[in-house]
């Protein structure tokens, strides 16, 4: 096996070093055979010494073992032999035996007589014949560039029975010179001179960081890269790299080798053969294919079309055989140079076809030597790779990365291919030509069908592994298409079932849209790249797109690019855009601006004159015929008002109570023309201003509103006559709130002059203005006056009450901690370099602190000179209350401590009453008539304390006397743990009786495994009676906590086609909830459908009304429910210049609606993790809309960008503690610390929790009943190379993939990993401080990528430094949780190098497992999930966090309890 070795051991020193260049500068540098060196030649040379070198060594070293020899004496043996077999052999020896050496020449390419004799005739009979190229009817082949062309002559494949096959004799004629002969000279007989690869060297220059006064400090010598081979670019000291072997002697070159009569079925006189101008096809098996210096190189890394020599050995076999074994074979050597490469399908298997054209034939691959194996199962894995990623995504369009990682590491190799598991690493090492696939898939597809390059699965894997877009022509890919047509998944849901109104609504917006574009001309002229062959490439005149462009005589209209030319990488581009939403985008926005003030006006020259007598009223005549007019503007926009006052003060006035139009809202384009919306802004106006009168009329709901649904036919509510509007709702423009119009209703001494606009916005300012009240006169001060009570934004507060205040109100000490750098190898870690930043994602060093609480011990103002009170500063002394973080024990002592524990203090602030932010409930424990759990179950602004705080002493005491509440004193039972009958009468008799609210009849649409459905339940707002679930393991899930729920496994819209056509069950024979039935509606359809979609044209329109968004407002439409939420994802409000957005809300609008939007942050509603989520409310006539639940944990305020822009308006939920909160954060250690220690792996469904929770989220998520087993505290397993990385990740906060060393290690399937070589200079980041290059690509040299680059199997994974130049050196990848930080968003499958990178354990070396994800998102431990560990991780990452949607449902309960309340006191009245 050494022959090749032989031969580079037998050429002089000079051809040696050409191979090793290392071996030079060993020589070079001094003593070459030291110790150290001699290891070192060792390690090169040692597998390519000759066989006896290596019996010597061998010997001696068994010597060495065995004590025979000192070592002194071995390392002198060693170097005797080395010496020899380096510098003793002859040049003229080593020529003279390199001759025979089966055909070898001096630079390892095969050349014999017959060969020479072959390329002699060639010259002589055929210089200016060109080769006839492969067939057309075959898929795209790999082939030669575009400066070697063929003419492929309009012939068809003739096959086994056609009775005809050229002798092969006349084809020698036809065979071309090749364009490297050219290049190299016949003279030199196909050698090509050897050039060194030219080395990559950097002026180290001075700086001031390396010197010190005005010396240069010594700097390490840069290091230059290891050596490639200048052909196949394989490292020369790779220990991966083989030669070939050799070929048996019986081996024929192969214009002889296609002569043998094996692989003719036809004898050479049989007539017609010299017409066949098509090359003929065999079989090859046992092939190896190698280069010029007879290395074994991949024939699929872009060599071939860089013009690279090939050449392939093998048994070639007859085109009809089958049998892979060399039986019946004839033997070949050195075929080729190979001018193509091809994939023609499968073999209606799993096994590609792959194939090679030469100058003579076409081969198609079967089985490879066993050298040549392991190379050719790479090619084979990324063929089959493609397959499963085309059949996949063809599929599911909407899967996520993880999802596709998750289908490539369940499926099975098929039997008969060289490997037996895909990962992660095989994707991201065959990325390129996947890619490529998608993009060949795409270029076949109608145009009006979305590509799937642009899906966000593939273009997670583009930015991941650093794939170029558009790099080979169309016509030079290879498509792999199947034999059999690959069917379409009919799993997924169907055309969507619409009603009328929500089905006229988007027909006709869209209808416009699609018009206005034409004749805008089709919008704004797609811009391409510019970069890529795509772009750069000619329209093709054939596709339907160029037929309709003008130049080829079409009409122009479409304006939409060639097919063949549709750019990948604007394609990428504009989905990406579409798509993300930075948490931390600050985008510029429009000032908003009052009604009045936007509005310019132009007089009118009319004679104003008056109707009626006047009326008088406090010195002013008013007149009493008011109306609805209209002000012209300047715009030729005209704006509405409605006249609420006329009177006359020298000039003829009138009060003007504005209308906006649909378009002045978030509604925009969307909005019918004809619906005004009442806001909160009036003025007065001279009457001049006028333009004239016009018809306004108040929409009221019908009476039998709730029945109607589904019953409108028409979306016109009036008809345009062209003075005619109507409205129905008032709008908040601030908040985007569309509401019912207060009643009110005017005194008699008013209604001349009445104004509800007026009147709300003077209640406004009231409430936002402190006063005080009831003054003390026994508490008379010469400074200042004290108070008994004050009023603060509806509010009352008296002495004695506890308030929230903003966290700089008074001060506890600094608490905060810091990470620490600690300096590090930079050999060792050569990535630590990349964590230049101090910031880590899921960190809460920057979480702002939770409200300060104080209990108020005085309402007081300072005198004024004059001896009054100054009432415009109202002061409040407070007790400051300390939490448990703010003791010296720091976040342990809040770690075990309840959320809402406090300790009392005598320490006193005083603060302006205008800082406070609301009142809670602080209450002594042994106070208490019942127990601290029932006393704080009842709402979240309820406080305890058990102990006071001495700062000074840092002690904990006994609270003083006073500071037990007045009301309460002396009525606990003791620690609050009174629960007796006379203790449950006074808590009656001390608290008002809330009023029971019933709970709503819910129907929960696209459920998931019930995440929403579960908060309504702990808020006590809903019992979900129905729910639609398609995905089964989910709609399990949900039976198994719900088994009260009649859950529908089917698609949605065949259940509401169902109930519109007055069916009473499904096919299964379950009750299909009626109309009237259902009081709430709940649910989160999918939208992913929608990415890539920029213009307004058909298929966009396609895609909107099919989608499930549509199907969900259809379903709302015709059940008329009481209150509606919609939950998204946070783009939802951005998707298509938040079309979807404006669409949805005019669907509700129109059916009678009040509604609002917002986004909400989950980590401030209790659960430690950051998930952003748009939530659209609607709530019925009659009923009261909801207010988005204001936070209450304090988060990370990165996290907290929750302002909405749409058409460069910012808006803003009604939320006023921004990204305050009354509570502090929980943490991961909150979460998940007494969870029990699992490994990699770990599949025990059920196990002991082996401990106390020791948390106050763990005692409540565990629940109050006892349960010993904890469920479902398992995780994914990971292969061996993913365990490897995660095990070498440190421990600290914030360790992430920059953290790996650069070692070899020994995996635990027998394997080990390689060392990452930094082969290349990096424009941007330099080298290191030892010298070191940080490129590992060429790319970082700013020149294109090179495919021969790419490293695997290494710890640090190779795509990551790749592209982390461009992508925020992808912090967070193989990150682990921070104890005292938050998780990511919890995906449905985490992975290390997914979207959410940081799902490692904080100290155990795995990912995290089902029951931490659920815990992330606030599901109790008794909460059931089903199916293997990645169903269970899906149902988890798709549901809502249960703590959020509570927040929500009791803020539907406060309006569900408010019209209770209401309705009892008109009850009350009448």
């Amino acid at each position: 096996m050494f022959i090749a070795c032989r031969v580079i051991l037998m050429c002089n020193v000079n051809d040696v070093y050409v191979h090793f260049p290392r071996l030079q500068v060993l020589d070079e540098g001094g003593d070459s055979l030291s110790d150290e060196c001699v290891k070192e030649k060792l390690r090169l040379l040692q597998e390519f010494l000759l066989t006896d070198t290596q019996d010597q060594l061998k010997i001696l070293e068994d010597k060495l073992k065995s004590s025979e020899l000192s070592t002194e004496v071995y390392m002198s043996e060693v170097k005797a032999v080395l010496k020899k077999a380096l510098g003793v052999v002859k040049e003229d020896e080593g020529v003279e035996q390199n001759r025979h050496l089966n055909g070898f020449s001096e630079n390892g390419s095969h050349k014999d007589e017959g060969e020479q004799e072959g390329a002699m005739d060639t010259q002589e009979e055929g210089d200016a014949i060109k080769s006839p190229s492969a067939p057309k009817g075959r898929g795209g082949r790999r082939s030669k560039a575009d400066s070697e062309p063929k003419k492929s002559p309009a012939s068809t494949r003739v096959t086994r029975n056609s009775g005809k096959q050229p002798t092969i004799l006349s084809m020698f004629s036809r065979v071309p010179k090749r364009k490297s002969d050219e290049l190299n000279g016949e003279a030199t007989n196909g050698e090509a001179e050897v050039k060194p690869e030219e080395d990559i060297t950097e002026e180290v220059r001075p700086d001031t960081e390396n010197t010190t006064n005005g010396k240069i400090k010594p700097v390490s010598a840069a290091k230059t890269p290891p050596p490639k081979c200048p052909d196949c670019r394989q490292y020369l000291d790779d220990s991966d790299l083989k030669f070939f072997q050799g070929d048996p002697d019986d081996a024929l070159d192969e214009p002889e080798m296609l002569t043998d009569e094996r692989l003719s079925l036809f004898d050479a006189n049989e007539d017609g053969f010299e017409s066949y101008e098509d090359l003929p096809q065999h079989k090859i098996t046992n092939f190896s294919v190698y280069d010029k210096r007879g290395h074994l190189c991949p024939f699929d890394s872009g060599l071939i079309e860089k013009n690279v020599e090939l050449y392939f050995s093998c048994a070639v076999k007859p085109i009809y055989d089958d049998n892979p074994c060399m039986d019946g074979g004839v033997p070949a050597k050195k075929l080729g140079p190979i001018n193509a490469w091809w994939i023609t399908g499968f073999d209606g298997g799993e096994k590609a076809l792959i194939g090679f054209t030469t100058a003579f034939a076409d081969y198609i691959l079967m089985d490879p030597s066993e050298e040549y194996s392991p190379i050719f199962a790479l090619m084979q894995e990324k063929i089959y790779m493609s397959k499963i990623v085309v059949e996949f995504l063809q599929k599911n369009q909407d899967a996520t990365y993880e999802d596709l990682l998750n289908k490539i590491e369940t499926t099975v190799p098929p039997a008969g291919l060289n490997f037996n598991r895909f990962t992660e690493d095989t994707l991201l090492r065959h990325a390129q030509f996947v890619v490529e696939q998608m993009e060949s898939y795409d270029e076949a597809g109608d145009s009006d069908e979305q590509p799937i390059i642009i899906t966000p699965c593939m273009r997670d894997l583009i930015k991941l592994a650093g794939v170029t877009l558009g790099k080979r022509r169309a016509a030079r890919r290879q498509a792999i298409r199947h034999p059999t047509k690959i069917e379409k998944d009919n799993k997924g849901p169907t055309k969507a079932t619409t009603t009328k109104l929500v089905y006229l609504i988007f027909d006709t917006f869209f209808s416009d849209q699609i018009d206005q574009n034409n004749k805008d001309g089709g919008g704004v002229k797609r811009h391409r790249c510019g970069v890529c062959e795509v772009c750069q490439a000619p329209d093709c005149g054939k596709c339907s797109a160029c037929k309709d462009m003008i130049k080829f005589g079409g009409s122009g209209r479409s304006k939409q690019a060639c097919q063949k030319r549709r750019c990948p990488n604007l394609a990428v581009k504009e989905a990406e855009d579409d798509e993300n939403m930075d948490e931390e985008e600050v985008l510029p926005v429009k000032e908003t601006k009052k009604m009045s003030q936007a509005k310019k006006k132009k007089q009118t020259k009319n004679k104003i004159s008056w109707v009626g007598e006047p009326i008088k009223v406090c010195d002013r005549s008013y007149n009493k015929n008011l109306d609805t007019v209209c002000l012209s503007a300047l715009q030729h926009f005209p704006c509405d008002y409605r006249i609420t006052a006329l009177w006359e003060d020298g000039e003829k006035m009138f009060h003007a109570h504005w209308f906006c139009r649909g378009t002045d809202t978030v509604l925009g384009e969307s909005s019918d023309p004809l619906e005004l919306f009442l806001v909160d802004e009036c003025e007065d106006m001279q009457l001049s201003f006028v333009h004239g009168k016009v018809n306004v009329l108040y929409k009221a709901p019908s009476e039998n509103w709730f029945m109607e649904g589904g019953m409108d036919d028409d979306i016109k509510v009036i008809e345009d006559d062209g003075k005619s509007f109507f409205y129905q709702l008032l709008y908040d423009g601030d908040c985007a709130r569309f509401e019912s119009p207060p009643k009110v209703t005017p005194s008699e001494d008013s209604k001349y002059k009445f104004c509800a606009s007026c009147v709300r916005n003077k209640e406004r300012g009231v409430q936002e203005v402190p006063s005080v009240y009831e003054p003390l006169e026994d508490e008379e001060s010469d400074s200042k006056v004290f108070y008994g009570l004050a009023t603060l934004k509806g509010e009352q507060y008296r002495v004695g009450d506890s308030v929230y205040l903003p966290p700089e109100a008074f001060n506890f000490g600094p608490v905060k901690r810091s990470h620490r750098k600690d300096c590090v190898d930079e050999d060792l870690h050569p990535e630590y370099y990349r964590k230049s930043s101090d910031y880590i994602k899921g960190s809460n060093l920057d979480a702002p602190q939770p409200f300060r609480v104080g209990r108020i011990k005085e309402i007081f103002c300072n005198r004024r000179c004059d001896g009054k009170p100054d009432r415009m500063e109202i002061k409040l002394r407070l007790y400051k209350f300390y939490r448990p973080e703010n003791t010296h024990k720091g976040p342990k002592g809040a770690y075990h401590s309840d959320i809402n524990q406090l300790y009392w203090s005598d320490e006193e602030a005083t603060v302006n009453m205008a800082e406070v932010l609301g009142r809670c409930q602080v209450e002594y424990a042994e106070d208490l008539v019942e127990s601290v759990q029932d006393y704080s179950s009842k709402g979240p602004d309820r406080f305890y304390f058990l102990e006071a705080y001495n700062a000074k002493t840092r002690s904990f005491e006994d609270p003083p006397n006073h500071a037990r509440s007045a009301v309460h004193k002396g009525k606990g039972k003791g620690k609050g743990k009174g629960k007796g009958k006379a203790a449950s009468q006074e808590s009656q008799d001390q608290e008002p009786q809330e009023t029971t609210v019933p709970k709503l009849r819910t129907l929960d649409v696209f459920s998931g495994c019930g995440g929403l459905s579960e908060g309504f339940h702990q808020a006590g707002i809903s019992e979900t009676n129905w729910a639609i679930e398609m995905w089964d393991p989910a709609a399990q899930a949900f039976r198994l906590n719900n088994p009260g729920t009649t859950v529908f496994t089917e698609d949605c819209n065949v259940l509401l086609k169902l109930v519109m056509s007055g069916e009473k069950t499904n096919s299964l024979g379950q009750k299909l909830p009626q109309k009237g039935d259902v009081e709430m509606l709940c649910g989160g359809p999918p939208c992913q459908g929608f990415s890539g979609m920029n213009r307004f044209n058909s298929r966009t329109y396609s895609k909107f009304k099919n989608s499930l968004v549509v199907s969900y407002l259809s379903y709302c439409d015709y059940y008329r429910p009481k209150f509606f939420l919609l939950e998204n994802v946070r783009n939802f409000v951005s998707f298509k210049r938040s079309m979807v957005l404006k669409l949805t809300l005019r669907c509700l609008v129109r059916m009678g609606y009040q509604c609002t939007f917002g986004v909400l942050q989950a980590g401030q509603y209790g659960v430690a993790q950051t998930r952003r989520r748009a939530i659209i409310l609607a709530a019925a006539p009659g009923e009261k809309l909801p207010r988005f639940p204001e936070p209450l944990h304090v988060f990370a305020p990165r996290a907290c960008s929750l302002s909405v822009v749409v058409d460069e308006k910012r808006y803003v939920s009604n939320v006023t503690r921004g990204n305050g909160g009354i509570y502090r954060t929980i943490t991961v250690r909150d979460t998940m610390s007494d969870l029990p220690e699992i490994r990699n792996g770990a599949a025990a469904l059920e196990i002991s929790y082996n401990g106390e929770p020791q948390s106050w989220f763990q005692r409540h998520i565990r629940g109050s009943q006892y349960q010993p087993i904890l469920r479902d505290h398992i995780c994914k397993d990971m292969s061996a190379l993913v365990a490897a990385r995660m095990r070498h990740i440190p421990l600290a906060p914030g360790s992430d993939w920059r953290d790996l060393p650069n070692i070899e290690v020994r995996l635990r399937d027998g394997t080990t990993t390689k060392k990452l070589r930094y082969t290349h200079s990096d424009k941007k980041n330099g080298r290191s401080g030892t010298g070191a290059l940080r490129g590992v690509c060429s790319c970082a040299e700013g020149k294109p990528c090179d495919p021969a680059d790419r490293q695997f199997n290494t710890l640090i994974p190779w795509c990551l430094p790749h592209t982390g130049n461009r992508h925020n050196h992808w912090a967070g990848l193989y990150g682990r949780l921070e104890w005292d930080g938050f998780f990511s968003t919890t995906v449905t499958n985490p992975e290390p190098m997914g979207k959410q990178g940081r799902v490692l354990h904080p100290e155990q070396h795995r990912v995290v497992s089902v029951r931490e994800c659920a815990r992330s998102q606030g599901f109790p431990d008794t909460y059931r999930f089903f199916g293997n560990v990645l169903d269970k991780h899906r149902q988890v990452g798709n549901a809502v966090p249960p703590p959020l949607s509570k927040a929500i449902g009791l803020e539907i309960k406060k309006c569900v309890q408010g019209k209770m309340e209401n309705q009892e006191k008109m009850e009350a009245c009448n």
